[in-house]
């Protein structure tokens, strides 16, 4: 067998014989009139000849790992070198700047992790395919007589997929941190709803009535119950936005006070939220009607809340409306101001995420103006509603708790019972935008209630499990595009697929009438 030159691991014969055309076109002192035809005509012999060229197959694969891992490599060093300057003219005027954190712990790790994932993918399944024919084969049926489990394992119509799953272990590569966790969690729900959309579209979903909207109204019980008891556990990002667009139950420093008043921050109003749950929701003592006692507070809740507790309107009955809505009387009332305040803000910043992210599809835009701005305006009115009543809901029922249940029932798991409740507003925002949004949260919670379940010891961490996760839902997604090729297909995750099996090669592509052709005689 010939030895393949070493320009074969850089370019594959597509993209040389177009190098060689362009170079001879541009370069040459005395340029042909019939240049274009002579190129038409090389590149037409070529992909004819594409299944019978030189280029193995271990060539390919390493050109296409070799550009994934050159791609992430640079890609990660502009972003770095961006934000590095971003940074920098940001604390320009601060005297004790502080670095920046870097987007990952090691950039040549990752890009070696994803880069590994690919040549491998791609070496196992055809490895596995092989396999499997050469074992159905007439000569070699006498393994089956000596090991059947084995040989049905490898004999089965799943095995390639499967075994190419293997391939996840390259994840592995990459330093266990908080990224790695995340492409595993992430990786999985799209696993399983591709699992879930094979299972659909093989009827056996016709009788569910409940939608992405139970995942939410999930992840919000979790979420809100992580953020008062297990701060530490819970997404930053995430606590913020919920922050910032609840100007109603968390209450901000007054303009005219004295700067000597400590004012408690948003932590502390948590924590003394969940101390009061732990106290089974104790009566408000105003200190308005008690002047003479010294401290109206339980001993166990930090005093820095009474500069909000002790301005409370004195006929508010629960130490919880005082520290929430201290100068509104009417809890209703104070729900109504959350989601009229809030509404605002929240249009706002779907507004602008919304008409950014429709600069995409500029050409519908110019094509049907007015249905693309109808359109528009419903995704962000259905986003910011459902959003906006899953915040003032989750919050307001802290009160709604204390009018109907007994205080010693159930005082903690409230805060999950009113994120639950509070979810259930995403029944607003039931299309694909929303269902965005649920799988978001959920991705969010699962990986919140990891972090609570390792601090509490109700299991204990797994080395690598978070690999191991990957692994398994590569195997889901490959099994399904085996089994439901039909419904999943079309999906634009399913491109990926495609790259890491060979069927389609990072770089310069054939035409669609070949491609078509190819992807025919592979499912054949």
């Amino acid at each position: 067998m010939a030895t393949l030159p070493p320009s074969r691991l850089v370019l594959s014969p597509r993209e040389q014989e177009y190098l060689r055309v362009f170079l001879r076109h541009h370069l040459s002192d005395a340029p042909n009139r019939n240049d274009d035809t002579t190129r038409q005509g090389h590149l037409q012999n070529h992909s004819k000849s594409d299944s019978s060229d030189s280029d193995s197959f271990n060539a390919a694969a390493f050109r296409s790992a070799s550009r994934v891992f050159i791609t992430t490599s640079l890609s990660l060093k502009l972003v770095g070198t961006v934000l590095d300057r971003v940074t920098a003219r940001s604390q320009a005027k601060l005297t004790h700047p502080q670095p920046r954190k870097p987007l990952v712990v090691s950039q040549t790790r990752l890009a070696l992790s994803l880069s590994t994932l690919l040549f491998l993918h791609r070496v196992l399944f055809r490895l596995f395919s092989k396999l499997r024919v050469q074992l159905l084969h007439e000569k070699v049926r006498d393994i089956e007589r000596r090991y059947p489990r084995v040989y049905a394992a490898l004999t089965s119509k799943l095995a390639p997929a499967i075994g190419a799953s293997l391939s996840g272990l390259a994840l592995g590569i990459f330093p266990s941190d908080q990224l790695r966790l995340t492409i595993a969690i992430y990786i999985a729900s799209r696993a399983l709803e591709i699992g879930y959309t094979v299972l659909d579209a093989a009827g056996y979903m016709k009788r569910n009535p409940f939608g992405s909207w139970v995942l939410f109204a999930l992840a919000q019980g979790q979420l809100l119950h992580a953020y008062v008891f297990d701060r530490d556990c819970f997404p930053q990002a995430y606590g913020s936005f919920i922050i910032q667009n609840t100007p109603e139950y968390i209450q901000r420093r007054p303009e005219n006070l004295s700067p000597k008043v400590r004012w408690p921050s948003y932590n502390q109003i948590s924590d003394a939220l969940a101390e009061m749950a732990r106290l089974r929701w104790p009566a408000f003592v105003s200190p308005i009607l008690r002047p003479k006692v010294a401290n109206t507070l339980p001993a166990s809740i930090d005093p820095i809340i009474s500069p909000i507790t002790s301005r409370a309107h004195p006929a508010l009955q629960h130490l919880s409306c005082a520290l929430i809505h201290p100068q509104e009387t009417s809890c209703f009332i104070a729900y109504l101001r959350q989601i009229l305040l809030s509404f605002p803000k929240i249009a706002k910043f779907f507004t602008i995420y919304y008409s950014a992210m429709s600069l995409l599809k500029i050409r519908a835009f110019v094509k049907m103006p007015l249905q693309e701005l109808d359109r528009l305006v419903k995704k962000i009115l259905k986003t910011s509603a459902a959003i906006t009543g899953a915040i003032g809901t989750s919050w307001g029922t802290i009160c709604l708790f204390q009018w109907i249940l007994p205080r010693a029932f159930l005082p903690q798991f409230r805060f999950f019972l009113g994120g639950l409740m509070g979810g259930s507003f995403q029944l607003l925002d039931p299309g694909s935008i929303g269902h965005g949004n649920s799988m978001y949260a959920a991705r969010t919670s699962v990986d919140s209630l990891l972090k609570v379940g390792e601090k509490r010891r109700w299991w204990r961490p797994v080395r690598g499990g978070d690999v191991y996760l990957f692994v398994a839902a590569l195997a889901l997604i490959n099994v399904c595009f085996d089994v439901g090729r039909d419904s999943v297909g079309k999906d634009r995750s399913m491109l990926v697929i495609r790259v890491l099996r060979g069927d389609i090669e990072l770089g310069l592509q054939r035409g669609r009438k070949q491609e078509a052709d190819s992807e025919k005689s592979h499912d054949e």
